[in-house]
């Protein structure tokens, strides 16, 4: 059982700072370039990854959030609910004032289509006012 792993954790160990060094964007790759971490990690078994893991990649989390979950951690909206957003609610009061001054105007068009109509039927000029 102690042979297995005496090749088991260095084995975890190269995949995952591997795979680290993979995921790693090229930029936060330290004193080497990134293809020459990946060289390092596989060629050398065991002091690669560790060589990876203590020096290779900048260890402090990038600003604004490289990954979808810091991104959404730090762009989190107060609000669940859109009723439970005031600007959202004012949006709507805004739209119900256009809406309600547009349907005031086309009744007033309507009205005054139907009297010009009722003129024309009773043979008066539907342009006198």
């Amino acid at each position: 059982m102690f042979r297995l792993l005496m090749y088991l954790i260095p084995l975890a160990l190269t995949i995952y700072a591997f795979i680290d060094c993979l995921n790693t964007p090229e930029d936060e790759a330290k004193h080497l370039p990134k293809i020459a971490w990946v060289f390092i990690i596989l060629l050398f078994w065991i002091v690669g990854p560790i060589a990876w893991l203590a020096a290779g990649k900048l260890r402090t989390p990038p600003a604004n959030g490289r990954t979808p979950s810091e991104w959404h951690r730090n762009h989190r909206t107060e609000y669940v609910a859109p009723d439970d957003n005031p600007e959202f609610l004012n949006s709507l009061k805004a739209e119900n004032k256009k809406d309600e001054a547009l349907l005031k105007d086309w009744e007033a068009d309507l009205r005054r289509r139907e009297e010009e109509l009722k003129r024309r039927e009773q043979g008066e000029d539907p342009r006198t006012d």
